[in-house]
């Protein structure tokens, strides 16, 4: 383990803390929505303003990469030392919308503290979790005496990613060589609790569809003609009560196929997380828990794969009564994938279940739209290791670690780069992601600084990736 004093890392920290929540708080005031063309100019503003600070901060390159939509910022800062791992750091520097009458108790873009809360839209996500790795590195820095990080160190911040990273792989694929790595630390996540620090190793991927289907050219007469020829909203309803059986597993034949189970290791560290089911069941809104048998709710969520019915419709919907059998009907239905799991082999799938469900004199139309790869690190990886210890040393417990129910664009960095994915984030469920008074916790996000300038040393000590 690194021999960096731990007491030499936090004196640099609180010494430099009330500039560096200075800067962040200048970031923060600028409305950097991806989402509303009319804060475009503001995006790219986001975009100079990092740039700026991370030539300040050190990085010897720094660029501002267009794209057909936002602009992403890249920095690169080499070690020096030939042997030394290359690590890219993923963010976003884009936030979602916000206005006071959605319910703020001050202006989203007018950062405020509170005790020791920092509000505003994109504290958590993501600026200030992007922003700690600024000081975190300065930090790592003054305490090993070097002039450059341990690590070949690159950071990649996108604009784009709370419109969905629409232009995200085509960037990563065109600039594939200038951000090769042999890890990549996406710090656009959170942990477990203020006092249950966790690292997550793995996000499920996405696919989603619109299944149409058509029966009479029109909406016909169900009394001359009910009962006689095929109704495509009976269709969709056969077709959406056939997507699960009865213990809750998808039924669609080669959805599982290759799906990379979980050990007994991660299932006994999922159990030992002070998870309150009645609890999370409020905040889901719903009286119980349902879905796969043989799995706890824990494991549904991050480790199976899922098919959801989104939405679905067909025929008359106003008020009263109109007998008719409708022309079409439709679904759309998203399946969350785990480690193993082909998003294209799923599609396949899907459609060949589809075609089988449908009956003759009904017209079936399937539009899949793109897909997110499920990202994975096993829990023995060196890289994983190293970004527990790091945390562990600045939160002073042991890690413990989780899995991310939802998707992002970290697959394809992945994907892409083929490297691995570790995910480092210190933000809570409290912190109000996309919802009013977002905030972060000022005491996390110094832990993020520290874990941060603990984590390059510990990385180039502990591993050698291998050529």
């Amino acid at each position: 383990m690194s021999q960096t004093p731990d007491s030499a890392v936090r004196t640099y920290i609180e010494q430099h803390r009330a500039t560096f929540l200075d800067d962040l708080t200048a970031w923060l005031r600028i409305p950097s929505v991806s989402a509303q063309p009319d804060h475009a100019p503001d995006v790219r503003r986001s975009a100079d303003w990092l740039a700026a600070k991370l030539t300040e901060t050190g990085f010897t390159t720094v660029e501002v990469w267009p794209t057909e939509g936002a602009p992403a910022v890249f920095a690169e800062w080499p070690s020096g030392d030939p042997d030394a791992p290359t690590v890219l750091v993923y963010g976003h520097h884009d936030v979602q919308p916000a206005a006071r009458e959605d319910g703020w108790n001050s202006e989203p873009f007018e950062p405020v503290v509170r005790g020791n809360r920092l509000y505003a839209r994109g504290a958590a996500d993501d600026k200030g979790q992007v922003f700690f790795h600024t000081l975190g590195v300065r930090a790592h820095l003054a305490a090993t005496g070097r002039t450059a990080p341990a690590v070949n160190l690159k950071l990649l911040i996108e604009g784009e990613e709370e419109s969905g990273s629409p232009h995200f792989r085509a960037l990563v694929e065109e600039r594939a060589e200038r951000l090769a790595a042999d890890a990549v630390i996406v710090s656009d996540t959170g942990m477990w609790a203020e006092d249950t620090p966790t690292v997550c190793t793995g996000m499920r991927g996405l696919a989603e569809c619109e299944i149409r289907l058509y029966g009479p050219d029109q909406d016909i007469h169900s009394g001359s003609f009910g009962g006689a020829v095929p109704n495509p909203a009976t269709a969709v309803a056969r077709l959406v009560a056939a997507l699960h059986d009865e213990r809750g597993r998808v039924a669609v034949p080669g959805f599982y196929d290759g799906v990379v189970e979980l050990t007994d290791r991660e299932r006994a560290l999922f159990a030992e997380l002070p998870f309150d089911e009645e609890r999370w069941l409020r905040t889901a809104k719903s009286r119980a828990t349902l879905g796969e048998a043989g799995h706890t709710t824990l494991e549904r969520i991050w480790a199976r794969p899922t098919a959801e019915v989104n939405g679905i419709g067909g025929g008359y919907q106003g008020p009263g009564s109109k007998t008719i059998i409708p022309s079409a009907a439709l679904v759309k239905l998203s399946f969350r994938l785990v480690a193993g799991q082909d998003p294209d082999q799923v599609e396949k799938a899907v459609r060949a279940w589809a075609a089988d469900q449908v009956p003759a004199g009904i017209r079936c139309e399937i539009d899949f739209g793109s897909a997110t790869r499920p990202c994975l690190t096993p829990l023995d990886h060196p890289a994983l290791q190293a970004v527990a210890r790091a945390m562990g040393r600045a939160f002073e417990v042991p890690v413990r670690f989780t899995r991310e129910g939802g998707s992002g664009p970290a697959a394809d960095l992945q994907e892409v780069l083929g490297a691995p994915v570790l995910f480092l984030g210190i933000s809570v469920p409290s912190d109000g992601w996309h919802a009013p008074d977002e905030k972060v916790e000022l005491d996390l996000l110094l832990k993020g600084v520290e874990t941060s300038a603990y984590l390059w040393a510990d990385l180039a000590e502990n591993w050698r990736p291998t050529p």
